[in-house]
């Protein structure tokens, strides 16, 4: 056995410190991706129908590739974009107007982000210090979480259940709790649970907000995928933009996701911060990928045509999943699909969390979905999966219903 490198014992404690790399515990998404390996080797007949991909399954449209083609030989854009272009922050601007109808400074309150994930790490760093508290939604996203906790600071989680709407229960938090807290996120439509943010929910945050002096940090990464009504932005209402920001991605509605960008904007000073710490982190984004996206940001039926198609794909997921006793309904947004675990199968076999079903539908019919257990046993089913046609969608969709229909599920 090799013994431990001397910058074993330098390692900071916020990732583990002295004992870092000598866990023995697997994350969920690991266990997914052995399960899967596992189910193709053994299984190479059998073709794995993936539904815990969480990323869009269409290249960007041709026309931003295009344009990304045209930016990418003009000698002006090789350099570094450091805190982002006026020409995207501008198109940002034009298109959060004609959206939302909010009105934004391109200047002073919009910043771009090399994905939403980076500004979720960063503005933590802009406000946490040694114990304070990050207000955060369970199941959900947990960069901004692991950032406090690098800071210093600690998360207090608001679980996301039914019998709430999938809303936080802010009425909920102890005086104490509130007394360290400065940041709330919130990520509406919801991932993984397709909750939709209404008027009266952002109005709550808001007021809380004020109440608790808290900055709000609202994650709108799949704002364009609202299916009960049109997408609705937090900035929207009368007093957000005094309590904090949104932020958006280019990633979803776009198809953009590798190319890493999208965008900070609200509050002027909370903005600033962030581009403050940004400025310390990175370069920003290629003036060409900034350029392109402005582009795409102005021809809304890429958007709507990402939107159409999952909604038609989740409808046809529902359909197939409640032949078998799922119970479930299309979700207001997102191209996620939660839905309540089985307990167990009729052969007297049962479940102890969602994590079992996962890893027993992978095993036994190479049907993949992501396990959340967070706030009850729930499965993730996400739309994302590769099907060029809506026929192979069709084909698909009978392949799992052929698969369900040697399970016998308890629910």
């Amino acid at each position: 056995m090799m013994s431990d490198p001397y910058f074993q014992e330098l390692f900071a404690d916020r990732i583990g410190g002295i004992n870092y790399g000598k866990s023995t515990e697997i994350y969920k998404f690991e266990k997914i991706k052995r399960a899967k390996r596992q189910a193709l080797n053994e299984h190479p007949e059998r073709q794995l129908l993936d539904f815990g991909i969480g990323e869009n399954d269409d290249m960007a449209d041709l026309s931003i590739r295009e344009k990304m083609t045209e930016e990418l030989n003009k000698l002006e854009n090789r350099g570094y974009a450091d805190n982002g272009c006026l020409e995207y922050k501008e198109a940002v601007a034009r298109f959060m107007k004609r959206r939302f109808n909010v009105d934004l400074d391109p200047q002073t309150e919009i910043n771009h982000c090399m994905g939403s994930k980076t500004a979720l790490a960063m503005i933590p760093e802009a406000f946490i210090n040694q114990g304070d508290i990050t207000l955060m939604t369970v199941p959900g996203y947990p960069v901004a979480g692991t950032h406090t906790k690098y800071c210093g600071g600690t998360v207090y989680n608001m679980p996301l259940i039914r019998e709430n709407d999938f809303y936080p229960d802010l009425n909920g938090i102890s005086d104490d709790i509130l007394a360290k807290a400065k940041l709330l996120v919130i990520n509406y439509p919801n991932s993984p649970t397709g909750q939709l943010g209404t008027k009266e929910f952002f109005q709550q945050v808001i007021d809380f907000a004020h109440k608790n002096q808290l900055v709000v940090i609202q994650d709108a990464a799949h704002s364009m995928f609202s299916f009960r009504e049109r997408p609705m932005s937090f900035l929207e209402l009368d007093g957000a933009k005094e309590v904090g920001v949104e932020i958006h991605s280019m990633s979803k509605g776009w198809n953009m996701i590798g190319w890493r960008l999208g965008w900070v904007c609200g509050n002027a000073k909370i903005v600033q911060a962030f581009a403050d710490i940004k400025d310390n982190s990175d370069s920003g984004q290629f003036l060409a990928i900034q350029k392109a996206a402005a582009a795409a940001l102005d021809d809304d039926s890429i958007p709507e045509q990402a939107r159409i198609k999952y909604l038609r794909r989740l409808e046809k997921l529902v359909a197939s999943l409640n032949k078998f006793g799922f119970g479930c309904s299309v979700p207001g947004g997102t191209y996620f699909l939660y839905t309540k675990a089985p307990k167990g199968l009729k052969n007297g076999r049962t479940f102890a969390n969602a994590e079992e079903v996962s890893q027993f539908l992978i095993t036994e019919q190479s049907v993949c979905t992501v396990p959340w257990d967070n706030a009850g046993p729930f499965l993730r089913f996400s739309v994302t999966y590769l099907a060029p046609t809506e026929k192979d969608e069709d084909q698909l969709m009978k392949k799992l219903e052929e698969r369900l229909e040697q399970i016998s599920f308890v629910f």
